[in-house]
């Protein structure tokens, strides 16, 4: 635990030092965010926070592979270089967006060149447990499933990506939470605890933590294409990673009888993490199609856009959104591996209260989703 410790202090730290520096790299290069009719700043913002994440990623695992516990395990230190060098690829091809507007095609393209260098090294989905059996996956499907899922996440992030700190803090949430999970796990089935997905989650939320600062409301810069597909990618290699280095006959058998939560978080427990950037993705490719349009067609009509028309404050939309992220992300991993009714009805209530800060508009609250005209 103290080296996985450090390396989310070395994430963190490099990114949020590098933060400033990327920010006048992309003041310089002219890579700002304009205010456009569905944003909600009001004054142009620089990007290149990614810039930043991909190193606090490139330092944690540099430091990771030095450590007597982390460096040495062959296959952590092969699927995290791998992963890198897939994390450079997408976010090199989020700078190029950042700083000249490309086209939806051309960075699916680049998405899915990143998303094959993680899978032809190794990193991809390998089975799927049912309840009577587990289903081993050949390699056509294999590759096609977990390049598919690489390319949701990496979009399913950029699409959240909406209002200050949101995507930041829900995928450090995220992240947290599946790390929690992964250490967990392999202490309960006692294997080893050095694993790529472990070492990656950890990595995220480091690299998350650091940039927050930056980000939070009021914003003094994004992290643009280049961060929320990182992190998308970044979050689909540590969750598909799992499936490889884990034996689910003996988690289906160390679950119990009746208990089949426990033997399917592996699998539910990703959707979990990404649920609202899932959902965000689902209800915008619904309402665009429905609409006559193309799903990558933007518009205003995002959960946190929701937030803001019924009257909460940006902060105050923000925290619900974290909210929500924590509750579904570390609710299940409560439930799942405690089984406690107590816990399950600790997660009821808290829901329930969201439930009602969310949809019962705040007193005096006004609909705040388009911004006020900056004073000259």
């Amino acid at each position: 635990m103290r080296e996985y410790l450090l390396v989310l202090l070395v994430a963190a730290g490099t990114t949020y030092l590098l933060s400033g520096l990327c920010r006048r790299l992309a003041l310089r290069l002219g890579a700002v965010a304009g205010v456009r009719d569905r944003d909600v700043h009001v004054v142009p913002i620089p990007y290149f926070g990614g810039v930043a994440m991909l190193a606090g990623v490139a330092a944690a695992f540099l430091v990771a592979s030095r450590l007597p516990f982390l460096g040495s395990q062959p296959l952590v230190s092969h699927d995290a270089g791998y992963v890198l060098l897939a994390a450079l690829v997408i976010c090199l091809v989020g700078v190029l967006d950042d700083v000249f507007d490309m086209s939806a095609l051309v960075k699916l393209a680049g998405q899915v060149l990143a998303a094959g260098i993680v899978v032809i090294n190794g990193v991809r989905m390998m089975w799927i447990p049912l309840p009577d059996r587990i289903i081993s996956l050949d390699d056509i499907t294999s590759i096609a499933i977990t390049v598919f899922f690489i390319v949701l996440c990496t979009n399913a992030v950029n699409f959240v990506d909406g209002l200050d700190g949101l995507a930041t803090g829900v995928v450090a949430i995220g992240a947290l939470a599946f790390f929690t999970y992964c250490y967990v796990l392999t202490r309960d089935q006692d294997l080893v605890r050095a694993t790529t997905s472990g070492l990656i989650a950890v990595a995220i939320a480091g690299v998350c933590l650091g940039f927050l600062p930056h980000n939070w409301f009021p914003a003094q810069m994004f992290m643009g294409d280049s961060g929320s597909m990182l992190l998308g990618l970044l979050l689909a290699s540590a969750t598909i990673s799992l499936t490889g280095q884990f034996d689910f006959t003996q988690l289906q058998s160390a679950s119990g009888g009746g208990a089949v939560l426990p033997a399917y978080l592996p699998l539910v427990l990703p959707v979990a993490i990404l649920a609202l950037p899932l959902l965000d993705v689902v209800l915008a490719w619904t309402r665009r199609t429905m609409a006559g349009r193309w799903w990558f067609v933007p518009d205003k009509q995002h959960l946190h856009h929701q937030l803001l028309r019924r009257g909460h404050s940006h902060r105050g939309a923000v925290a619900l959104l974290y909210l929500w992220s924590w509750l579904i992300s570390f609710g299940l991993i409560g439930i799942g591996l405690t089984r406690n009714p107590w816990v399950v009805a600790g997660v009821v209530a808290v829901a329930l209260a969201a439930a009602v800060l969310t949809v019962v508009p705040p007193p005096g609250g006004r609909d705040r989703s388009t911004p006020a005209t900056p004073v000259a």
